[in-house]
């Protein structure tokens, strides 16, 4: 999907407003400084204490000294987890990015550590390090992956190796390939989910910027990872967001999520606690869904955003329902709106096109005078008040259109 609109580049917009607010918020950027397409959400004042003290012999990390060759062969064994699905987003490195990194190994440039997250299975899934092992694969393994072949381009110094691919370099470069050793932190698979899930969160914060759900996606394997992408590439998703939420960093999937964490966990049920880790308790949950309910929720996904783009056109999920320009999606309403709708039968959702001039005058009313829903939207979105308040005040909307009140 295609990135922002080109009013949000700047990372501010203004219009006025009742407040002299709406168009003055920050915008999410992804690791290739392009617009997300969705609205960037503040922290709360304070922060959220996600469990009890925590000591050091919960947090079981080795750090070891690997070959490259070595990882091939666990690729080959199936006990290293390349994401298969990685290669679909927005923001992969360029063939003129790999090319220079697979270069920087035929050089012996050091490079970064890998950071692994290990399964019960002792199935690794790299967390921080995939572009660079994808790099590595796509030339030296290949045949392993099912990745396109990587043919050497853009080189600096190596540039008699251009167009190259493994086959073509001599054996002792394939060689230092192999015996490449990297330094590999592996997370324990004894070490608890929320510890594991906060550790890589804080390595990413010092290192290269992954956002929650690009950890999340890395650590967590099975159909969780197909049902968000089936969700995320939902054609009527694209439609409802007018292909405006980029799958740079995973901002759709993140939707995606959103959605389902509120159909599996009612959000009356919502109680205080670290809002990323919810969505991975989520995601994990997700996960254990039968085929027949991933299905029914991506029929339910379906009929939402095209219930949602029937009422509210390109303005769908946005804040600046009633203006001329328009925001990008605001994360905390498209949860509101999109399971409310999820939640009617399909007579209730054509009502509610049928008087759509009605619902979108009482969302713009609460867009704009009601400064306690604003604030549920934008700021700390795991308060639980705050959840309670967007779920409560949309829902309070579409009852009361229906029922005529």
């Amino acid at each position: 999907m295609a990135g922002g609109d080109d009013h949000t580049m700047a990372g501010h917009e203004h219009e006025a407003d009742p407040r002299g607010l709406l168009f003055d918020r920050p915008v999410e950027v992804g690791a290739n400084g392009r617009p997300t397409g969705v609205e960037l959400e503040l922290p709360p004042d304070e922060p959220v204490r996600v469990g009890e003290f925590l000591s050091p012999v919960d947090i079981g990390i080795k750090t070891q000294t690997v070959r490259l060759g070595e990882l091939l062969d666990r690729l080959g064994e199936r006990r290293l987890d390349l994401a298969p699905d990685f290669q679909r987003r927005a923001g992969m490195w360029s063939d003129v990015q790999q090319s220079r990194f697979v270069e920087s190994l035929l050089l012996g440039i050091p490079h970064p550590p890998f950071h692994v997250a290990q399964h019960p299975d002792d199935v690794w899934s790299v967390v921080i390090g995939m572009q660079e092992l994808t790099a590595y694969v796509r030339f030296a393994g290949v045949e392993l992956s099912g990745l396109t072949p990587l043919r050497l381009t853009g080189l600096e110094y190596l540039s008699r190796y251009e167009g190259a691919t493994v086959l073509d370099v001599p054996g002792r470069w394939r060689l230092r390939l192999r015996e490449t050793r990297a330094v590999l932190h592996l997370v324990r698979h004894t070490t608890p989910d929320d510890v594991k899930f906060n550790v890589f969160c804080r390595v990413s914060a010092s290192g290269p910027q992954l956002r929650p759900q690009e950890i999340r996606h890395a650590m967590i394997r099975g159909e969780a990872r197909e049902l968000l992408a089936t969700l995320a590439e939902h054609p009527d998703f694209g439609l409802a967001t007018s292909f405006n939420v980029s799958n740079e960093q995973m901002a759709d999937r993140e939707l995606a999520l959103r959605f389902l964490a509120f159909r599996l966990f009612p959000p009356e049920e919502f109680r205080g606690q670290d809002f990323e880790w919810f969505l991975t308790l989520a995601m994990r949950r997700a996960g254990e869904l039968s085929a027949e309910e991933q299905d029914r929720e991506v029929r339910q996904f379906g009929w939402a955003m095209r219930t949602a783009w029937l009422l509210f056109e390109e303005q769908a999920f946005r804040r600046s329902l009633g203006h001329r320009r328009k925001l990008p999606v605001n994360k905390a309403l498209f949860e509101a709106i999109a399971v409310n709708l999820a939640a009617l039968d399909d007579h209730e959702r054509r009502r509610l096109v049928t008087s759509r001039d009605e619902v979108r005058g009482g969302l713009h009313a609460l867009l704009t005078r009601n400064f306690a829903f604003e604030r549920a939207l934008t700021v700390a979105p795991g308060d639980p008040a705050h959840v309670r308040m967007r779920f409560e005040e949309v829902t309070r909307l579409f009852q009361g259109v229906l029922s005529g009140d």
